[in-house]
């Protein structure tokens, strides 16, 4: 599905692409894994959350349709990348927002 732009492994993905490809389909949800007090604190719209640190984030996540692609993120893009790596082992199309919120371009 994509390609170019990549860094540590082909699904993570750089702020400005993350964004680009996360819009380009309605098939695609956003998926914010930080804790909840970060998510109170600042999210993106319509962000799905499920916090990664969570005993349940696995069985959260395998209740989620495989039909869809999910664009996640954290607050530094390593929570992320685990879950990425987690989802992709479960048949999940996941990709990683490297660098975390912070990344995604206004």
């Amino acid at each position: 599905m994509l390609s170019g732009f990549f860094s540590k492994s082909e699904y993570d993905l750089s702020g400005d692409y993350f964004k680009n490809e996360f819009k380009k389909s309605e098939n695609n949800v956003l998926l914010d894994v930080r804790t909840p007090a970060e998510h109170n604190n600042a999210s993106l719209p319509s962000a799905l959350h499920i916090d990664f640190l969570d005993p349940s984030f696995s069985s959260s996540v395998g209740k989620l349709r495989k039909d869809k692609n999910y664009f996640v993120f954290c607050r530094s893009g390593s929570r992320s990348a685990s879950a990425v790596s987690m989802m992709r082992k479960m048949g999940f199309e996941a990709f990683n927002l490297v660098g975390g919120i912070g990344a995604w371009p206004a």
